[in-house]
């Protein structure tokens, strides 16, 4: 009974190892166990009572045809366990688990096991059943996880589509109570890329969703969380924020406690303007690097496409964007995404191929006739994009020749955003700025036309970042708007 005892002491330290560790069950292990108890070799055969799943070294395979009917028997639950000879050899057989079909524990020796040996057989055929439905389990749990982590996704896709409806549809009546938040703000967290799965998990309730919120793995940036945080306070609450509830609280701790992370949050918004309360978080974000706490509020001004004359301003933008007229929704869509996420974050975003992207938008470039590459081609399509809701043409007007940019932008309450934007900025770094620009964001460019290094182009840009509260270097999606402010002042001058 003491040999018995000290061999079972053995599983149950195998046991404890494999269950608080994160990887597969070792069967393996556990047989080799068992064979140094014995003696005898072992194997683990599935279910078809042919395959071998595992098996101790030198294990005779050949055991295994003659005693065939019987592991058969054995796999349906027919038999719990049994007791042969096959030639030489003694064999022990367990069925694992109590119902069929199931795979089967089989001991073939040259002598029958002593009983203190015996009796460790049925011990071990019980620990594989636990282990191999811990690893089920654990492998449910990652099913679940990742369709939850997909859904998420798919709900972010259609919400910075403007999709609010489409993204209650997609929840199959399990709407999660974000939707049903009156507004929201995105809170873009960047922490290490290996702490992003257990803040999601931490957070996520028994639905897949984090309560009254949605965490999101961003798809463009592995060190990026979306958090969409719902915020039903009044526009008029003391500093225009309204409050950081739950998930937001937690959010401006974990930045408080861990000195690798930041945060930028967006302003408030309607749901169907997740996309530019995501592209607020992006600038704030770059903000956030360097302010105290590594916390950024958007504080943006208003929107250059609020401050220009409504009526000429949405006859522009409907012209330029009526070739799309003949062009696939779908590729329009995946362009107007593409005005604030990088391409590789949409393939990611939408499950396609860079190329697949990459194809819709050359269909919205040969339509309108536009190099989205360049800077100031992608500034005007995504004016014209922030502008295509716009009041509607008066009578007459769809026959009028639209204005040019250059007039929209000569306005002086364009003039007045302008100057406000750009004002913070020192003069060497204003010049960077205006280099990079020219030479269509080439650091390398601008760094030989102002004979300075690439690193001090950076080094520049990202002081700019700071000063400004744009994103410039990681999503991009501050360039638009610096190239219409350059721009205006550019006309100021003539």
């Amino acid at each position: 009974m003491r040999g018995q005892a000290e061999g079972l002491d053995g599983l149950l330290r195998e046991v404890r190892r494999q269950v608080g560790g994160a990887a597969e069950p070792d069967i393996r292990r556990v047989l080799d166990w068992l064979h140094r108890q014995t003696g005898a070799h072992v194997a683990l055969v599935a279910d078809d009572a042919r395959t071998v799943e595992s098996a101790t070294a030198d294990f005779p395979s050949g055991v295994l045809r003659p005693i065939a009917s019987l592991l058969a028997r054995l796999g349906t639950g027919e038999l719990a366990s049994a007791v042969t000879r096959a030639g030489e050899l003694h064999v022990r057989c367990e069925g694992i688990g109590p119902h069929g079909p199931r795979p089967v524990l089989v001991v073939a020796g040259a002598a029958e096991p002593a009983p203190e040996a015996a009796a460790l057989i049925p011990h071990t055929s019980s620990v594989l059943a636990m282990l191999r439905q811990a690893g089920d389990s654990d492998r449910s749990m990652r099913d679940y996880q990742r369709k939850a982590r997909q859904l998420r996704l798919a709900l972010l896709h259609a919400l910075m589509a403007g999709g609010p409806v489409l993204a209650r549809r997609m929840t199959g009546g399990d709407v999660p109570p974000l939707l049903e938040a009156g507004r929201l703000r995105i809170h873009l967290l960047r922490c290490p890329t290996a702490d992003r799965d257990r803040i999601a998990r931490i957070h996520q309730d028994p639905s897949g969703y984090h309560g009254r919120d949605l965490v999101v793995h961003c798809p463009a940036f592995k060190e990026h969380l979306i958090c969409l945080v719902a915020d039903d306070e009044e526009e008029g609450a003391p500093g225009g924020r309204g409050r950081t509830p739950g998930l937001g609280e937690t959010l401006l701790r974990l930045v408080r406690d861990n000195p690798h992370y930041a945060l930028g949050i967006s302003g408030a918004h309607p749901l169907g303007a997740t996309a530019e309360a995501y592209s607020q978080s992006a600038h704030a974000l770059a903000a956030a690097r360097a302010a105290p706490g590594r916390v950024a509020f958007y504080h943006g001004q208003a929107s250059l496409q609020s401050l220009l004359p409504a009526q000429p301003a949405a006859h522009w933008a409907r012209t330029l964007l009526r070739p799309l007229d003949s062009v696939p929704k779908t590729s329009a869509d995946i362009t107007r995404l593409a005005m604030s996420v990088p391409r590789s974050g949409v393939a990611r975003l939408l499950g396609l191929s860079r190329n697949t992207v990459t194809a819709h938008i050359r269909q919205v470039e040969q339509a309108l006739g536009q190099d989205l590459t360049d800077v100031r081609c992608h500034a005007a399509v995504h004016l014209a994009f922030a502008l295509s809701g716009a009041a509607a043409d008066p009578p007459g007007d769809a026959h009028q020749p639209p204005p040019g940019l250059d007039d929209l932008l000569a306005v002086e309450t364009a003039a007045a955003w302008a100057q406000t934007l750009l004002r913070p900025l020192h003069a060497h770094h204003r010049r960077t700025l205006q280099a990079w620009l020219d030479t269509d964001t080439d650091a390398q460019r601008a760094a030989l036309r102002l004979g300075i290094s690439r690193n001090t182009v950076r080094a520049h840009l990202r002081t700019a970042e700071a000063v400004l509260g744009v994103d410039l270097l990681t999503h991009g999606s501050g360039i638009p708007d610096l190239v219409h402010a350059v721009r205006i002042l550019e006309l100021r001058l003539r």
